[in-house]
C-alpha cells in the first residue's frame, strides 16, 4: 500500500496584524507559508512546528486548525493551523531553501506567491468554521 502524503503549514500572524512568509531558493523563489512535508510518525502540529523553527528558526504554539486542503493531483492533504510566536523572538531564514522572511500586509502579499498561499492565508483569517475541507485544483502564479 502506498503511503498517503501530508503536509501542514502556520498561518502567523504578528501584533500589526501581518502574516510571516517566506521565500524559497528554489522553483520560481516564491513567498509562502511556512511549511512542508510530514516525517514518519510525526502528527500535522508537529509537522508544523518543525517546518517553522527549521525555516524560520521560530518556536511556535499552534493554536487552531483553519482548513484541510486535499490535492488529487498529488494525493496529499495539507493542514493549516494558526500559530503564535512563543516569546519575542525576530524570524531569520534557517535553511538553505529559505532565502527571506518578514512579515507583510494580507492586503498587499509579496510576489511571486500562488493561489494556494493567498486562499489559506484568507481562510485562517476569515475562517468559516462550517467548512475545513476543501479540495484544490493546480496551482495559479500571482506575478
Amino acid at each position: 500500500m502506498s503511503q498517503k502524503l501530508m503536509g501542514a503549514a502556520a498561518v502567523i500572524i504578528n501584533k500589526e496584524g501581518k502574516v510571516l512568509l517566506v521565500k524559497h531558493s528554489y522553483g520560481k523563489n516564491n513567498w509562502d507559508l511556512p511549511g512542508g512535508k510530514a516525517e514518519a510518525n510525526e502528527s500535522a502540529e508537529e509537522t508544523a512546528k518543525r517546518e517553522v523553527v527549521e525555516e524560520t528558526g521560530l518556536n511556535v504554539k499552534v493554536e487552531r486548525l483553519t482548513g484541510i486542503y486535499y490535492d488529487p493531483t498529488y494525493d496529499m492533504h495539507h493542514f493549516v493551523f494558526t500559530a503564535a510566536v512563543a516569546e519575542n523572538e525576530e524570524a531569520a531564514p534557517s535553511s538553505p531553501e529559505i532565502l527571506e522572511c518578514g512579515y507583510f500586509s494580507v492586503d498587499d502579499l509579496p510576489r511571486p506567491i500562488s493561489d494556494f498561499t493567498a486562499r489559506r492565508i484568507n481562510e485562517a483569517i476569515e475562517t468559516n468554521p462550517e467548512q475545513l475541507f476543501h479540495v484544490i485544483g493546480p496551482r495559479k502564479w500571482i506575478e
